[in-house]
């Protein structure tokens, strides 16, 4: 500054005059100066000033000491421009504000404050926040100067975070992170700062890092201060999670099955549709079954593809399904996360942050959803989009009031067909001059289906394959099953309708058609259907075939046989005439080798699995390469599971556990996690070997970590209880086994709480010197990784004797080399402190007693020594029954 004057108090509180230090004096004479810089050409009263020097007892002669101090300051500032002057009440230091670095300070934070440019912000912020030289006041003490200080530090504080909202805002994320990191250290509970974090972690390509980051800051505010984060870091984090989500290229999901061939009438049903899409956005199509309720969502939706350029979604919820339960909403939000372009990596584990997603890419597109087969309203709602751009198409059996109510939906309830529309639709199919020829026949035709538009499809289907029956002798077919009665009721023509289909149907088409009633999941491929009837896959294809023809069945992309959930109620009662169990279990034996030979393409490196013989007739049509199994895996997901679930019902329950083993890489890989514990949860409660229970229980605890519910895994009663009991028995092993699933129910992450630590200590050998195998030494090692990263209590008595607990292998019985390297273990372990020291004092007889066991090691085996006392914990690992080689499933 030249021969300018500074008067510095954001540092040490002292004094330049021409780049030359001015001499300022004791402390007290320093706080004299401070106290009148900080208000710089204000009066400050002789007793404020009193005050600020000397706190509020000043001693009997601080005024004289006070004019002393004056004095001197005076001298020290002559011919510089800077006055001490008196006034009336009190004094004050003149000069140009710019003197004073804490006045130039606020002056520019003053101005940033006034700018709208984020460049302009930066540069002014950067200048004032480089005038600070350290802790303000430096060098000073008293109660002023500590109550100056704190508000000075947080003034510095709060243009520090501008400047840094204001460099984030121009993307210099990656060069603040480190800045930035340290200051989340040290204020945990600051949600402004955490927010900067999470910024600037996601500029610098770590959005997963920083979602992370709010995850540890919501569960902090939560367990410390019992509170939510605030809603501008709520924001934050779903705009990151949508940032995080979003393919690069956007993809346009196409979902919606081909629309029905024939479709007649229901145009008051159509208009009422558009009004509601047009006004509402959201409509459910209520009817009976067979009324044709999907038929008519399938043609509006085709009818409107141009509304929607951003794509269209479709899911079965499976609502009425005979043989499934409803499908979970989370399970098809999941899909449509899927369908959207979302890798199985980048879907956030829990459900809600999943659901907040799907609504969050949804709310800017213009789609439509169909969701087919609802049972009540609280199966749609989660499953609905955001936003006011997209429609929605629902389909149940029963009006979705709460639906209506919650969400405004528009109700649109089906009635049979009128006679005129029922006419056109068997005119579709048989033909305009066959229906002309025979008036009476066609009403009386009508009249015994009800108008139901499935039952008329079917009949039509019955009267192209006997062209050489008059529509009459048909109708007098129907009424001669006894059921004409019944026809007032439309849902109860099906089956007169249906059984008289299937007295036209071959012997081979009606064992095909009544397997294909209780063959499990919603659909089949022929693979499955040929193993099903054990045919070749040539002669299913035929048959199949033949029952599309007959409108008994409908063949997707594919080759996927799909029937109507009432055509498949009459289909399984048919199937009471055919033996189900050989022909379930050929299917359960098609997806298991199946599977397995896929599951071989998509890891090879997998431990290999020994497979049985599949049952005679069984069909396996494994895949040429991993795309192809992959997509095999895809289009059996829900088939499989249900597969899984009729071998448990049967009792197969080695089926079951390879079910859930083979399908393993597959659900990692695709991020179906759901579906991963689904399937190992039949597969613990079907597992009859110690080493498969133990191995489910370990993937089990994996997968839920992955999706964050710890608290849901292998009940802790249940096993502990199944541990007491096999105890009593005098079943150690299978106590172990028990101990280790419920250890290991937990994620490696998670500190060891009350059922980590026992569970794994539980589980390890009663007799370490009589067992050794895999099993204890995995035991081990798992409770060692365990207390490493989480130091909970005092170190358990294995882990301190065991020296096999510190190897990466245990020393088997009677391999001496192997136990020399388990006695070498312990004096290569780094301790802390002076441990190093005494570790290499260890060291020392472990070498010799290596070189004992590599000397033994090549002479004859001395006879067997008498029985004598051994240290306990020094032999090798416990030996559990089974082998855990498969352990990664």
């Amino acid at each position: 500054m030249g021969s300018a004057v500074e008067i510095a108090l954001l540092g040490e509180v002292s004094a330049q005059v021409g780049g030359r230090p001015v001499e300022l004096g004791p402390a007290r004479q320093r706080c004299v100066l401070a106290a009148l810089a900080v208000d710089v050409n204000k009066a400050v009263s002789v007793t404020q000033l009193t005050e600020r020097v000397w706190g509020a007892d000043p001693p009997p002669r601080s005024r004289a000491t006070l004019h002393s101090y004056l004095s001197r300051l005076r001298q020290a500032f002559a011919d510089t421009g800077i006055t001490l002057a008196s006034r009336s009440n009190g004094y004050v230091l003149a000069t140009e504000e710019s003197t004073v670095d804490l006045t130039r300070f606020r002056k520019l934070r003053d101005e940033a404050r006034r700018q709208t440019s984020d460049e302009a912000i930066a540069r002014i912020l950067t200048e004032a926040t480089e005038l600070w030289r350290g802790e303000p006041l430096t060098g000073i003490g008293g109660e002023w100067a500590d109550l100056t200080r704190d508000r000075l530090t947080q003034e510095r504080d709060a243009a520090e975070l501008d400047l840094v909202d204001a460099r984030l805002r121009l993307g210099h994320g990656p060069e603040l992170l480190a800045t930035i990191a340290a200051r989340a250290t040290a204020l945990p509970f600051d949600e402004r700062v955490a927010a900067q974090h999470m910024q600037a972690l996601a500029q610098a390509g770590r959005i997963s890092e920083a979602l992370e980051r709010f995850r540890a800051v919501r569960a902090r505010l939560i367990g410390e201060l019992g509170a939510e984060p605030g809603a501008e870091l709520r924001t934050l984090h779903e705009k990151l999670l949508l940032s995080d989500q979003e393919p690069a290229e956007p993809t346009v999901p196409r979902q919606l099955p081909s629309a029905p061939a024939q479709f007649v009438g229901r145009q008051e049903d159509l208009t009422e549709l558009d009004n509601a899409m047009r006004t509402v956005g959201v409509a459910s199509i209520a009817g009976a079954g067979g009324m044709g309720k999907t038929w008519l969502a399938l043609h509006w939706a085709h009818r409107n593809l141009h509304r929607f350029p951003d794509g269209q979604l479709f899911v079965d919820l499976r609502g009425f399904s005979t043989d499934e339960t409803p499908m979970e909403p989370d399970v098809a939000v999941r899909g449509f996360l899927h369908a959207l372009g979302l890798d199985a990596n980048r879907i956030p584990p829990d459900p809600h942050a999943r659901a907040t997603l799907f609504r969050g890419l949804t709310a800017r597109r213009r789609m439509l959803v169909v969701i087919d087969n609802a049972v009540d309203a609280a199966q749609v709602v989660p499953v609905l989009p955001g936003g006011d751009t997209c429609r929605v198409l629902v389909t149940s059996r029963t009006r979705l009031l709460g639906l209506v109510t919650a969400h405004g939906a528009k109700a649109v309830g089906l009635e049979v067909l009128a006679d005129r529309d029922a006419s056109t639709l068997l005119a579709g199919r048989i033909g305009e001059t066959r229906l002309s020829a025979e008036p009476l026949a066609v009403a009386r035709l009508i009249d015994l289906c009800g108008g139901l538009p499935l039952a008329l499809s079917i009949v039509g289907a019955r009267i192209l394959t006997e062209p050489e029956l008059s529509l009459a002798a048909i109708a007098r077919q129907l009424e001669e099953l006894g059921l004409g009665a019944l026809d007032a009721d439309p849902s109860v023509s099906v089956p007169v309708v249906l059984s008289w289909s299937y007295r036209a149907l071959t012997g081979k088409q009606k064992e095909m058609f009544a397997l294909l009633g209780i063959a499990p999941g919603e659909d089949i491929d022929l693979g499955g259907a040929a193993s099903l009837a054990g045919v070749s896959t040539e002669d299913a294809q035929v048959v199949l075939r033949s029952l599309e023809q007959a409108s008994l069945i409908s063949i997707g992309s594919g080759f996927r046989a799909r029937m109507h959930d009432l055509v498949r109620a009459y289909a399984a009662e048919r199937a009471r005439h055919v033996d189900t169990d050989d022909a379930l279990r050929r299917l359960v034996d098609h997806h298991v080798h199946t599977a397995h030979a896929n599951d071989r393409l998509i890891d090879p490196h997998r431990p290999l699995i020994i497979l049985d013989q599949a049952s005679a007739g069984t069909v396996s049509t494994p895949a040429d390469d991993k795309a192809g199994a992959l997509a095999w895996f895809d289009a059996e997901r829900g088939t499989r599971r249900a597969v899984q679930r009729a071998a448990a019902g049967r009792g197969w329950n080695d089926r079951v556990v390879l079910l859930a083993r083979v399908s393993h890489a597959y659900h990692q890989l695709r991020g179906h996690l759901d579906d991963e514990l689904a399937m190992w949860r039949t597969a613990i409660d079907a597992a009859d070997d110690l080493a498969e229970r133990v191995v489910a229980h370990r993937i089990m605890g994996s997968s839920l970590g992955q999706v964050q519910r710890y608290d849901r895994g292998p009940a802790p009663p249940q096993l502990l209880a199944g541990a007491g009991g096999a105890g009593r028995r005098g079943a150690p092993a299978g106590r172990r086994a028990r101990h280790a699933g419920l250890a290991v129910g937990q994620p490696v992450g998670t500190p060891p709480g009350p059922r980590t630590r026992p569970g794994l200590t539980a589980a390890l050998p009663e007799d370490p010197q009589r067992d050794a195998d895999r099993l204890g030494a995995q035991q081990h090692r798992l409770l060692r990784r365990r207390s490493r990263r989480h130091r909970a209590g005092p170190r358990t008595r294995h882990e301190r004797t065991h020296p096999a607990a510190r190897t990466r292998r245990p020393a088997r019985r009677g391999d001496r080399r192997r136990h020399a390297r388990a006695h070498r273990a312990p004096g290569r372990q780094p301790r802390r402190g002076d441990r190093p020291l005494r570790a290499r004092h260890r060291a020392v007889p472990g070498r010799e007693r290596r070189l004992q066991h590599r000397r033994r090691a090549h002479q004859p085996r001395p006879p067997a020594p008498r029985a004598r006392a051994t240290r306990p914990g020094r032999a090798g690992l416990a030996t559990g029954t089974g082998d855990v080689r498969a352990a990664g499933a």
